[in-house]
């Protein structure tokens, strides 16, 4: 593999939650081409195939409980003896008015989308902050900034992420530890699978809505993650980067 060392990530470790999603996938390989060593983790078992890519140690897991979150650090430590990155990635989403989401459907967004982004950050900054460095990056969304129909789950858990993110730049700030969010507009991913027919071209069909004319592509969203988790962003901390293709300028 061809190693891009621009980026000053050679040799770094990172862990990757949401990584068999289609971002998450693209963040790995992403990582990977710049010389991090990284620690893929899902619930789902497709995650496994990562492992080929060199350098990707696998946790099959989920998100939401405390046991994944702390074998994901323990596993950064077995595997590759550190860790420096953190990218909360793993995520669901419901399209429900909220007349019709019921506490099942609140918890399990919350369960995944909040709370596993909690306990993530909590685990990762124990041994951040110990070492005095690292980088934490968090997926938001659009609608933690602005309203969405028919989002109220979704839209209060990713407002959480957001409001979690700055809350920990201020706390980890002083040990030399940058958290920050990347808030993507509509992304063309799998996400709806089982909820639409086609999740990919349903996502691409509201390009409309952002001013570029079309919606993001995974690695677009990798990209940012990349340069937040990176060396050249060393004065961002406590940031929510709109990705939106001018979506909330609007």
């Amino acid at each position: 593999m061809s190693i891009d060392t621009t980026s000053g990530l050679q040799g770094k470790v990172a862990i990757v939650t949401g990584a068999a999603g289609d971002i998450g996938r693209a963040t790995v390989k992403l990582l990977r081409a710049h010389g991090v060593n990284v620690i893929a983790e899902d619930i789902n078992p497709e995650v496994a195939a990562l492992s080929k890519e060199g350098k990707v140690a696998v946790l099959i897991g989920d998100v939401s409980m405390e046991d994944t979150a702390k074998s994901a650090v323990e596993k950064a430590f077995t595997q590759f003896n550190r860790l420096d990155i953190l990218v909360n990635n793993a995520g669901r989403t419901l399209n429900k008015s909220v007349l019709n989401t019921g506490l099942d459907d609140w918890d399990s967004i919350m369960a995944v989308n909040a709370r596993g982004y909690f306990l993530h950050c909590r685990e990762a900054l124990r041994v951040m902050i110990a070492q005095g460095s690292g980088a934490i990056v968090n997926v938001a969304s659009v609608v933690s900034v602005v309203g969405m129909k028919e989002t109220a789950a979704y839209s209060a858990s990713k407002g959480a992420i957001a409001q979690l993110t700055k809350v920990l730049a201020l706390e980890a700030g002083e040990h030399n530890v940058r958290v920050n969010a990347v808030a993507p507009g509509v992304v063309e991913t799998n996400i709806l699978s089982g909820m639409v027919e086609d999740s990919r071209g349903t996502l691409a069909g509201y390009g409309y809505q952002h001013p570029l004319g079309r919606v993001a592509q995974p690695e677009e969203i990798a990209d940012v993650i990349l340069y937040l988790a990176s060396p050249r962003a060393s004065f961002i901390t406590g940031a929510v980067i709109m990705a939106d293709g001018g979506y909330t300028a609007q």
